[in-house]
């Protein structure tokens, strides 16, 4: 929040929680993405995530998705497509994931500092959020030297 030095500005403030998660894709070299928006995180959803992710892959590609170690990318129920392979990245390095960028952009831009009346319209605000970035913007978002390198 921007404010003149010394002030003490008030903002909204929301003291009950709820979630809604986001499981998402972006191409780094096209911006391409997919996306889908879930009450929770688990396996059940990282398996129907991959599958979609599997037939978006152009045929006779292979793709690969990089991930951090949380518990529903590394579950032994995991369901991995042929055409997928997973790179997870070293412990505690969200640095290294281009698409942390995107949180970080949707937080900031439509997501912070704002009251949600319950949790629909949390899921609504999130999904029109999402569905504003086009895939110029997430190509620019999640531009990183290693991924270029990688192209």
């Amino acid at each position: 929040m921007w404010a003149e030095k010394g002030s003490r500005p008030q903002r909204v403030r929301q003291t009950e929680y709820e979630w809604v998660y986001l499981y998402a894709a972006v191409n780094a070299a096209t911006g391409a993405s997919s996306a889908m928006l879930a009450p929770t995180v688990n396996t059940d959803y990282m398996n129907a995530h991959l599958q979609f992710i599997s037939k978006q892959v152009t045929p006779g590609s292979h793709g690969i998705l990089v991930l951090d170690q949380a518990g529903w990318h590394m579950a032994k129920a995991l369901q991995v497509p042929e055409n997928l392979t997973l790179l997870h990245l070293p412990p505690y390095s969200p640095e290294l994931n281009p698409v942390e960028r995107v949180w970080q952009y949707l937080r900031s831009n439509y997501l912070s500092n704002r009251v949600f009346k319950d949790y629909d319209h949390l899921f609504d605000v999130t999904a029109t959020a999402w569905n504003r970035l086009d895939q110029e913007q997430l190509k620019s978002i999640c531009h990183t030297e290693w991924t270029e390198r990688a192209i």
